[in-house]
């Protein structure tokens, strides 16, 4: 299993700190947020990474990341998305030949989380695998895509909406994923929202057509760090979790 972490974008909402450098490497307690999406993967198992970025400040990178072995990575790839609003699945799609034919497990730069996901990247075997999370805020929820699920079968997603006025259930997206190589050809089939991106959500709503998405809701602490709001959020759950171990 390769891994693949989104982190392009311009990082408006977090203006002015991101005229300074990419949002993923902004700080979240005493790392650069990106480290937070690469120990995920790696404690799961996944060493071989592809980190997809974009935007004036892409070259910061290297100078943080490096080639990847401080953190347990044994094979770091870069790759850069000249659109930087063009969505997450523009990014996304960037990774085909780093995938080479085979599953990923792909992360959002801006995800901090504790859950360990290494039994589902070693049970995975076909369609797409989503991690959902329980929120309840009604606001923060129409931040992200929503899933629907059958009334009759609680258990079942009928459909993902993106950033909805009226969220349909209280489980959100945590923008961590794991697909089968048929999400390159679903990527293909997509065309741009009304905000002129490719969505995520547009390319697992294909997977719910075919029968092939299945989820999970994820363990543990989970928080974006996109927002000021949820980016001292996620300082502070860090900071206290490191002082209390």
């Amino acid at each position: 299993m390769k891994g693949v972490i989104l982190a392009g974008g311009l990082g408006t909402r977090l203006y002015p700190l991101t005229f300074a450098t990419n949002k993923h490497l902004l700080p979240v307690y005493n790392k650069p947020m990106i480290f937070y999406p690469v120990t995920t993967l790696v404690n799961a198992g996944i060493t071989d990474i592809l980190v997809v970025t974009s935007g004036p400040h892409a070259g910061h990178f290297i100078r943080v990341l490096k080639n990847g072995k401080e953190l347990g990575v044994k094979h770091l790839e870069y790759a850069y998305q000249e659109k930087s609003d063009g969505g997450i699945a523009d990014a996304l799609r960037l990774a085909e030949d780093f995938a080479d034919g085979g599953n990923i497990t792909v992360i959002l730069g801006d995800n901090t989380t504790d859950s360990q996901i290494k039994r589902h990247v070693e049970n995975f075997d076909d369609g797409a695998l989503v991690f959902l999370k329980k929120m309840q805020n009604i606001d923060q929820r129409k931040r992200f895509g929503v899933a629907v699920f059958d009334v009759k079968d609680k258990t079942k997603i009928v459909s993902i909406e993106e950033k909805p006025h009226n969220p349909q259930s209280h489980f959100v997206a945590t923008g961590l994923y794991i697909y089968d190589n048929k999400v390159f050809d679903y990527i293909r089939l997509c065309q741009p929202s009304d905000r002129g991106e490719i969505e995520i959500t547009d390319v697992n709503n294909r997977y719910i057509a075919d029968r092939r998405l299945k989820w999970v809701e994820l363990e543990g602490f989970w928080s974006d760090a996109g927002t000021f709001n949820t980016l001292f959020a996620a300082n502070k759950y860090w900071a206290e979790k490191d002082n209390h171990e």
